[in-house]
């Protein structure tokens, strides 16, 4: 007889495994998939480009982020760490897959960009390995993989590691542009996430309810020759913390 469950985690633990194996995206298991995805650098996948997002370049351009302790969650292949780290921040950044943080690694090498690394499962890092609070928490598509039940751990690690009058940056998959739309329910029914959660305006302002809104906006579609990263499928929200 099994009667284990007696926590919230127990509870997220027990929706985790609702899932196929093949739908996971967000835990340690996950790092063999994101390798494969990683391994060819040289494929065609539009954030493969070393260039930081243009959201991220506006927020620092305008004075809506300041220099000083950032963290990149699900970093990749470390172009938006690199950039922090040239605009004066100390940067953590963390990704699930080895192939991501060695070819980050190469990345701020070639850049002379001083990065702190880690493979590893950002909600189980934070508040272990990397404690204190972060002025920036920055995410460019780590969010919308994460199935519903997961939010909760998410602004677990938000209350945890942003520190007050901190900003959070994240970009994620936009309804009508690119993601799945169906009901959050229907996730758990059919045991897949379908590539990655879409969303609208007023479902991240309702998850991120605790934080003061201070830009949300359809990033800008940039052409190749730009020195930033933006496509329209995505949202750029920046939110604040209270001080």
């Amino acid at each position: 007889m099994d009667r284990n469950i007696r926590t919230v985690d127990d509870v997220l633990r027990l929706l985790d495994g609702l899932f196929a194996p093949e739908a996971d995206r967000w835990t340690a298991g996950a790092a063999s998939w994101w390798d494969g995805f990683y391994e060819d650098r040289s494929r065609p996948v539009p954030f493969f480009v070393d260039k930081p997002d243009e959201s991220l370049v506006s927020y620092l351009d305008r004075g809506l982020i300041a220099p000083g302790r950032a963290l990149d969650l699900g970093c990749g292949p470390g172009r938006n760490a690199i950039h922090l780290a040239s605009r004066g921040f100390e940067v953590d950044a963390v990704d699930l897959s080895p192939a991501a943080i060695a070819w980050a690694e190469d990345r701020a090498r070639e850049a002379g960009a001083a990065v702190r690394f880690r493979c590893a499962d950002a909600f189980a890092l934070v508040g272990e390995e990397l404690d204190g609070r972060y002025d920036l928490i920055y995410d460019s598509g780590c969010f919308h993989h994460l199935p519903p039940h997961r939010r909760i751990s998410y602004l677990a690690l938000l209350d945890r590691a942003l520190a007050p009058g901190g900003r959070f940056a994240l970009t994620c998959f936009a309804a009508g542009g690119m993601g799945s739309e169906i009901p959050d329910a229907d996730f758990y029914r059919q045991a897949r996430l379908h590539g990655g959660l879409a969303y609208a305006p007023e479902s991240l302002r309702r998850i991120f309810c605790d934080l003061e809104e201070v830009d949300l906006r359809r990033m800008r579609d940039e052409p190749s020759e730009s020195p930033s990263f933006g496509e329209p499928f995505l949202w750029a929200a920046l939110f604040r913390r209270a001080a």
